[in-house]
């Protein structure tokens, strides 16, 4: 039957395995491509060529999609990040700046995503933020302007410059500007400011 060779072939790409991250690599482009309005369980089961009640095994709801979503993102936020931290290009702040707006810039629908106060009260999103948030605060506490403050000190700084960015970043995407912009530079230099000890 046509119907039945079209749908097992389709099918024949995905492996219960990797089926999760199929799913999420999906789910994201429907996200590029029209928001979460457009997102949902079924326009991903369709676009994935498997059967409705295959999501639902992995996300049993749309909900539970966004989530995933979300914390796939602070992971990789928390990769660049952590790469940047041990950059040797320019200042260590400068390398983080960067690859926090380098992120919300190259993925600007999950980056949205997960600073919505629905998703990110998910516990899985939270613990993901609480990750990335850490190699920030670790940069901050490395720097020489930090030595001689308190433990709770560079928190409250760190939490300031993760204020700071996600604010510019998400400016700077509300106006449509995809590449580094004047503002995004002035913070970051603002920020070097701050950091240097005279």
């Amino acid at each position: 039957m046509p119907w039945a060779d079209a749908d097992s072939g389709r099918r024949r790409g995905y492996h219960v395995g990797n089926l999760r991250i199929q799913l999420l690599d999906e789910a994201r482009t429907l996200l590029r491509e029209g928001g979460i309005a457009k997102l949902n369980l079924r326009a991903l089961a369709a676009r994935a060529g498997i059967a409705a009640g295959s999501v639902y095994h992995h996300y049993a709801s749309k909900n539970a999609l966004l989530a995933g979503l979300a914390a796939e993102g602070f992971g990789e936020l928390e990769a660049a990040l952590s790469h940047a931290a041990t950059s040797p290009e320019g200042t260590p702040i400068r390398a983080s700046a960067l690859a926090y707006f380098g992120f919300a810039r190259s993925q600007p629908g999950v980056y949205g995503l997960m600073f919505d106060p629905q998703i990110l009260a998910e516990p899985e999103v939270s613990a993901a933020r609480d990750r990335a948030f850490e190699v920030l605060k670790q940069v901050i506490g490395h720097a020489a302007s930090q030595q001689d403050r308190t433990e709770e000190q560079v928190y409250k700084v760190a939490l300031a410059v993760w204020a700071c960015g996600h604010g510019a970043a998400s400016m700077t995407l509300a106006g449509g500007e995809g590449a580094q912009t004047p503002l995004m530079e002035d913070v970051i230099q603002g920020l070097e400011v701050l950091f240097r000890r005279d």
